[in-house]
């Protein structure tokens, strides 16, 4: 029961740690964020629309977008390779430790399956010696006890399991929206090339 306690720990750890991050610190409303970012985009205002991008709350989605614009004085494929270098930074981020619920859900049911073995065999060893009247009483209370094992070691795991889908959705999610959200600011950059006005301090604003 205490390696099983110990991967609830654990579970509720990591669980509460990512669900604080993934729908909370590196949250952001992307239509939002996307309306006022063409708005400028649109007005050939670079400068403003890297002033805007960097008032935002500093997330995954924010520093990919910010580094391709940076970029757009020295060409499409600089932006595309700036926002690419950018997503290898950030994806970590939003998907670190996420995979440990699932490690910690299968250790969790196994410990519960060994510890449940383990007790029968103790249970089925001391009514071996036991007094034939009571084998029968001592026997269903032995595999009542130590099945206690099994279910608390589910209980982690299915807990587990469903932290784990849930963050892995919200992962896969918010890189699917940096990905969208990188092509759409390559497409829009180029498209609205030719009326940019790019300022003179570039590259101090990285």
């Amino acid at each position: 029961m205490y390696p099983i306690a110990a991967c609830g720990v654990f579970v509720v750890a990591i669980a509460v740690d990512r669900f604080m991050v993934l729908f909370g610190k590196a949250s952001i409303d992307k239509e939002a964020f996307l309306r006022g970012l063409k708005k400028h985009i649109y007005a050939g205002d670079l400068d403003k629309a890297i002033s805007f991008v960097a008032g935002q709350k500093r997330t995954p989605l924010t520093a990919v977008v910010k580094a391709g614009l940076i970029n757009v004085p020295k060409g499409p494929e600089e932006v595309q390779a700036a926002m690419d270098e950018a997503m290898l930074r950030e994806a970590p981020k939003i998907e670190k430790r996420t995979a440990y619920l699932a490690m910690f859900s299968n250790a969790a049911m196994l410990f519960g399956l060994l510890g449940t073995i383990y007790g029968l065999i103790e249970v089925f060893g001391g009514v071996g010696a036991a007094n034939p009247a009571d084998k029968a009483a001592l026997l269903s209370a032995g595999i009542s006890h130590v099945m206690n094992c099994t279910g608390f070691g589910l209980i982690i795991a299915i807990g587990a399991l469903l932290s784990f889908s849930v963050l892995q959705g919200r992962t896969q999610h918010m890189l699917d929206d940096i990905n969208e959200t990188s092509v759409g600011l390559l497409n829009l950059v180029v498209a609205n090339k030719d009326k940019m006005k790019i300022p003179a301090n570039i590259e101090n604003l990285d």
